[in-house]
C-alpha cells in the first residue's frame, strides 16, 4: 500500500485519539502529531482534582507518553512544537522547536487540526501578576500548586461559576483554602436553566464558599505581602493569594484563519460531518470546530471531552476512506459541587426560546432509589419536550445520587429521537439500593404522558409568579395535609387537603381556572383528575411546592 504522510496538530482527546484510530485502520500511513505543551495525552478534566489533592499522583493524568505512542502505535509524537502556519497550496506546515527556537516545513498529504481552545483572559488591568492562574494543561496546575505552596496562602479568588469554576472553588475548599467565587451573570452554571442551579447556592453556602453573583472583575492591583486585590463592578474588593480565571473558552482558530479555511457563525473552524473543513486536505476536531446541535439544528460549540473523542475517530475513518458520518452534540454533562450532582443533556429552555422552538416542561422530584431503602434522596429533574409529538428535546437533573444514570439514559433518548411516550416505557435495572419499579424516568415520563394525553393540563411557577406580580394571581389550592401546608404556605393559596376536596367542591368557583399544587406535584395531579372529572377547569402546576423553591432565586 502507497503511504500517506498525515499530520496532526494538537494532542490531548482530539488529536491523540485520532491518531491511535488512524493507526489501527492503516499500518502503513506516516502519522506526526505536533503538540506544544510538554504532555501529548492527559486526562485534562481531572486536573482540577489533582490541585485539590484527590488525585495525587500526577502521572494519573498522562493517558499515554510518547514512547507509548511510538513503540506501541509507530507514531512519532514531536512535544513542545508549535505549529506557526500552514501553506495550502504547497500542502506544507511551519513549525517551531520550543526548545531550541529551530524551524522546519513539513510536509503533508492530510492535515488534521486539533488545536483545542483557549481560556478567555479579558485585558484587564493587572491580570498578569503573579498570583493569577488558567487551568488548561499540566503545566499550569504545576504552577498552582507551586504558588500555593511558596506562598503558604489561605485565600482563593475563583472568576466565573462554569464548570471548570465550580470545580476550583470546590477543590480549594477541600484543601483547605478560603474560597470566593465570583460570577458576572445572576446564576450559577449558565448553561443550565436557573431555577435547577438554586440548590447549588445552599450547598456552597453550606460548604463555606462564598458566592457573590453579579460580581464582575474589573481589574488586579498588588497588595501587602504579595497579595492580590481584586476589584469588581459592584465596588467591593476581595484580597488572594491565587486567583484562578474560570471564564470559558474560545475556539483556537488562529492556525485556521491564517490559512484562509472557513470559520463559522460562533466563531469556530466550520466543518462536515466528516470533520472535513473546507480545504478537503484539511479535517479538525474538538473545541475548536463549529459542529450541528442535535435538537435545534443550529451551529454549536461543545468544548467537552467525549464529543471530541468521537469526532476524532470519525475524522479518521473519513480520512481512510470509510463512511462515517459524526450525528452532531447535544452538550450531554456533569458536574460535582462537592456532595450534590448537576447533569444536563439536550436544549435547555434558553436555547429552546433563542432558536423558537415550541416545547412543554415539567418538573419531577423523585427518590433515586426506593424510598424505604435506607438512602434514598430526591432526584430533580426537568424535561423539555415537544407539545405536538412529545419529543424529547432536553434534560436537567440535581441531586445528590442517581443524578448522572438518569441524565444518560436521557442522554440516549434524546440522540434516538425518542419521545415521553418512550420513557413510560423504558425498561431499567430494578433493586431497592439501585432504582425504584417506577424508576425517575418512568415517572417523568407518566407526567408528561397525562399532558400530552389530554388527562392534566400543566402549569408551572415561573408563570404562577409573572401573574402574581401583576395583581393576577391564579386561584390556587394547596392540597397538601393542613398542617404540612400551615409550615409552608404559599402567599395567595387557599389550602383544602386532598382528602377533603371532594366534600368542599361547592367552595371553589366554576368560572374561573383553578391552579392546584401539592409537595411534589403527584397529589396535586390525583387533585387536578378529580376536579376535571366534576367539570371544573383545572391545571396541575408541575413540581409542586419542591419546584416553587426552586424558582426562589
Amino acid at each position: 500500500m502507497a503511504s500517506r504522510r498525515i499530520l496532526i496538530v494538537g494532542g490531548v482527546a482530539g488529536g491523540a485519539s485520532c491518531a491511535a484510530r488512524l493507526r489501527r485502520m492503516d499500518e502503513f500511513a506516516e502519522i506526526f502529531i505536533f503538540e506544544r505543551g510538554s504532555d501529548v495525552s492527559f486526562a485534562n478534566c481531572g486536573l482540577p482534582y489533582y490541585v485539590g489533592g484527590a488525585i495525587q499522583d500526577r502521572q494519573q493524568l498522562l493517558v499515554a507518553t510518547p514512547e507509548r505512542f511510538r513503540d506501541i502505535f509507530h507514531i512519532e509524537i514531536r512535544t513542545r512544537h508549535e505549529v506557526l502556519s500552514i501553506d495550502r497550496a504547497k500542502k506544507t506546515i511551519e513549525v517551531q522547536n520550543l526548545q531550541t527556537g529551530s524551524v522546519n516545513k513539513e510536509s503533508y498529504d492530510v492535515l488534521l487540526l486539533a488545536p483545542g481552545a483557549a481560556p478567555i483572559r479579558p485585558p484587564l488591568s493587572g491580570i498578569d501578576l503573579p498570583g493569577i492562574f488558567s487551568i488548561r494543561t499540566l503545566e499550569d496546575t504545576d504552577h498552582v500548586q507551586t504558588w500555593i505552596n511558596h506562598c503558604k496562602g489561605v485565600k482563593a479568588v475563583v472568576v466565573g461559576a462554569g464548570y471548570i469554576g465550580l470545580e476550583m472553588a470546590e477543590n480549594f475548599s477541600r484543601r483547605g483554602l478560603e474560597v470566593t467565587l465570583l460570577e458576572r451573570l445572576d446564576q450559577v452554571m449558565p448553561l443550565m436553566d436557573p431555577e435547577m442551579v438554586e440548590p447549588v447556592y445552599q450547598e456552597l453556602s453550606r460548604q463555606g464558599v462564598d458566592l457573590h453573583l453579579r460580581s464582575e472583575v474589573t481589574g488586579f492591583e498588588s497588595g501587602i505581602n504579595n497579595m492580590i486585590n481584586v476589584l469588581t463592578s459592584n465596588g467591593q474588593n476581595y484580597v488572594a493569594d491565587v486567583v484562578i480565571f474560570a471564564l470559558g473558552v474560545k475556539p483556537d482558530v488562529r492556525l485556521a484563519q491564517q490559512c484562509g479555511l472557513e470559520i463559522g457563525s460562533l466563531g469556530g473552524i466550520r466543518v462536515d460531518d466528516q470533520m472535513r473543513t473546507s480545504d478537503p486536505s484539511i479535517f479538525a476536531v474538538g473545541d475548536a470546530v463549529e459542529v450541528q446541535d442535535v435538537v435545534t439544528g443550529l451551529p454549536a460549540l461543545i468544548p467537552l471531552a467525549g464529543p471530541a473523542n468521537r469526532q476524532a475517530r470519525i475524522a479518521a475513518d473519513a480520512i481512510c476512506g470509510r463512511d462515517a458520518h459524526f450525528r452532531g452534540s447535544q452538550g450531554t454533562a456533569v458536574v460535582g459541587v462537592f456532595d450534590l450532582t448537576l447533569a444536563r443533556s439536550g436544549a435547555t429552555e434558553k436555547v429552546l426560546q433563542h432558536a423558537n422552538i415550541k416545547y412543554e416542561k415539567i418538573y419531577t422530584h423523585s427518590f433515586h432509589h426506593a424510598s424505604y431503602y435506607p438512602g434514598a434522596e430526591r432526584i430533580s429533574l426537568k424535561i423539555l419536550f415537544a407539545p405536538d409529538n412529545g419529543r424529547i428535546l432536553g434534560a436537567q437533573a440535581v441531586g445528590r445520587s442517581g443524578v448522572d444514570k438518569r441524565i444518560d439514559v436521557l442522554a440516549m433518548a434524546i440522540q434516538k429521537g425518542a419521545t415521553v411516550f418512550d420513557l413510560e416505557e423504558a425498561e431499567l435495572c430494578y433493586a431497592p439500593q439501585y432504582g425504584s419499579a417506577k424508576d425517575p424516568i418512568n415517572i417523568a415520563g407518566f407526567v408528561a404522558g397525562n399532558i400530552l394525553r389530554g388527562d392534566v393540563a400543566p402549569a408551572n411557577w415561573s408563570l404562577w409568579k409573572v401573574l402574581a406580580a401583576e395583581n393576577k394571581t391564579p386561584f390556587t389550592v394547596d392540597v397538601r395535609p393542613r398542617l404540612v401546608a400551615a409550615r409552608s404556605a404559599i402567599p395567595g393559596t387557599i389550602n383544602i387537603p386532598l382528602g377533603e376536596l371532594r366534600s368542599r367542591l361547592n367552595e371553589l368557583p366554576r368560572d374561573k381556572e383553578i391552579w392546584v399544587h401539592c409537595g411534589v406535584g403527584q397529589t396535586s395531579y390525583f387533585a387536578a383528575r378529580i376536579l376535571k372529572q366534576h367539570g371544573f377547569k383545572v391545571r396541575n402546576i408541575s413540581g409542586g411546592f419542591a419546584s416553587y423553591k426552586m424558582e426562589e432565586m
